[in-house]
């Protein structure tokens, strides 16, 4: 089954908490992510805080149609000690 964000929060510089569906959760840096023309305006840390959770995708969208695969989300988070 493919994993659902349910909530994000913004931590610092390019780093998100995320909580799916499963009840996993933990912070994910995306700073080494951002590369790519679609990915690029999300280098200023303005822009990479508009992100919303597509209620369709489930996963994190920018106002410029980047987004992330939830799984590949799920699969870098840092689950906190």
């Amino acid at each position: 089954m493919i994993p659902k964000i349910v909530k994000a929060k913004h931590i610092q510089d390019f780093t998100l908490h995320l909580q799916f569906s499963d009840g996993t959760e933990g912070d994910v840096n995306l700073e080494d992510e951002l590369e790519g023309e679609v990915f690029a305006p999300l280098r200023d840390p303005a822009y990479f805080e508009q992100f919303t959770i597509s209620p369709e995708l489930h996963t994190l969208v920018w106002p410029n149609g980047a987004d992330f695969a939830p799984e590949f989300l799920y699969d870098k988070i840092q689950i906190p000690a």
